[in-house]
């Protein structure tokens, strides 16, 4: 069985890891783009627009590790599109367009059920209405020996980590003050769930944190 990774999850300076407002203009909230600045140099995102070249050093090797290994992954519903409530219709297929970037089935957190899509690349969204554990033992079938990534958003990723279910986390540090957003740190104890620093590495656009869990 694999890991459950969290990797290039990127964060302000003020612990904020979306900005507010997400909308179909502001996937990642307002101003949220700016925390990943440091990704969208790299050859690893580069290559997942379909375009060549790119930064090499230190946030590519983040960059990398951030997509590589994984046999399945997790979403939060807001992390797949602006919409709420019940699914109007089936048009919806994700921000990423025809080919998405995962290559791997997929699963969706949602209160709202919908039946799989199968998009190019080997994605499959699935859409998971019974919770966290549900996921991710649905994600860790289909993942096999791979690993699992919890890919997002800031709510998903804390409803895992207080649940004690990720092994290991990249958080990318950018030098950006949001101000307003969602919060990835409030009320959340990470040493007291058994987490530690493992890694600290920086670039001149993020400082990338490594943590793993003790247990």
């Amino acid at each position: 069985m694999g890991r459950v990774r969290i990797g290039g999850f990127a964060i302000s300076l003020d612990g904020f890891g979306a900005g507010p407002d997400q909308s179909l203009q502001d996937p990642l909230g307002k101003r949220g783009k700016e925390l990943h600045n440091w990704f969208f140099g790299t050859r690893t995102f580069r290559a997942m627009i379909g375009q060549e070249g790119g930064s090499e050093g230190v946030d590519e090797t983040f960059a990398h590790r951030s997509m590589d290994g994984f046999g399945a992954f997790i979403l939060g519903r807001n992390m797949f599109g602006p919409v709420r409530g019940d699914w109007p219709d089936d048009d919806w297929k994700g921000w990423w367009g025809d080919n998405p970037p995962y290559h791997a089935p997929t699963f969706i957190l949602t209160h709202h059920a919908r039946d799989p899509i199968v998009m190019e690349g080997g994605t499959i969204f699935h859409f998971v209405t019974d919770g966290i554990d549900a996921a991710l033992e649905r994600a860790r079938d289909a993942a096999g020996d791979a690993d699992v990534k919890i890919g997002g958003g800031v709510s998903t990723v804390r409803q895992y980590l207080q649940a004690g279910l990720v092994d290991e986390l990249h958080f990318a540090l950018s030098p950006v003050l949001l101000g307003r957003g969602e919060a990835m740190f409030a009320g959340l104890d990470l040493p007291a769930l058994g987490y530690r620093v493992v890694e600290s590495v920086a670039s001149d656009l993020a400082t990338h944190f490594v943590l793993a869990s003790d247990a």
